[in-house]
């Protein structure tokens, strides 16, 4: 069986879209954000952000050393200690880092994850999702296509913070009917941002 590199693959992924997008035989190339999503690369394969507080720094550390281990890129945002700071800066580091194509997902921990979902969700094209088991890690990524992952490490272990990292970055987007409701989220945040609101 032979084995296909990443470069033909993303070559395999642009042509196909490229030919949905604009019919047989067109030459013209696709958007680049389009192809950045489906080759699965934005700034090096696999960059994922990671982020925390204080709170979080003990698992962000865990993460970082799990996610290099398997095969992922990690632009680490900070914190670099126990001492207490603010959460909202280093989820607003991890969300730019998405937000901009800097990197394909991002990862943001706390306390209970919920402060950190709310800042990053503020960053035009970020969508957010604080998950605390696996059912919410496939949902919010099956369905909602979260590019932000929030985690509460008070409230829950390392093992479970692992599963629940792993299955939401392998889970892809359903697409289908669910596409349609993304849509009308950005249409919200597009909506606000020209509104100024």
């Amino acid at each position: 069986m032979s084995t296909i590199s990443d470069a033909e693959l993303r070559k395999m992924v642009e042509r196909v879209v490229q030919r949905t997008m604009h019919g047989e035989g067109t030459r013209s190339s696709i958007p680049p954000a389009l192809a950045i999503q489906a080759s699965g690369e934005v700034g090096g394969p696999r960059t994922v952000a990671l982020g925390a507080d204080h709170g979080g720094y003990p698992m962000k550390e865990m993460l970082k050393a799990h996610l290099t281990k398997g095969g992922y890129q990690v632009a680490d945002c900070g914190t670099s200690s126990t001492e207490s700071v603010d959460y909202p800066d280093f989820a607003l580091a991890v969300a730019e880092m998405v937000g901009s194509g800097k990197a394909w997902r991002g990862i943001v921990i706390d306390g209970a994850g919920i402060g950190s979902c709310m800042a990053a969700n503020k960053v035009p094209g970020v969508r957010a999702a604080m998950c605390y088991d696996h059912a919410t890690a496939v949902n919010s990524r099956e369905h909602n296509n979260a590019n932000v992952l929030t985690l509460g490490a008070g409230l829950i272990g390392e093992g479970l913070a692992r599963q629940i990292a792993d299955t939401w970055l392998t889970t892809e987007f359903g697409g289908g009917r669910h596409a349609r409701r993304v849509d009308k989220i950005t249409a919200i945040e597009n909506k606000n941002m020209k509104s100024g609101s």
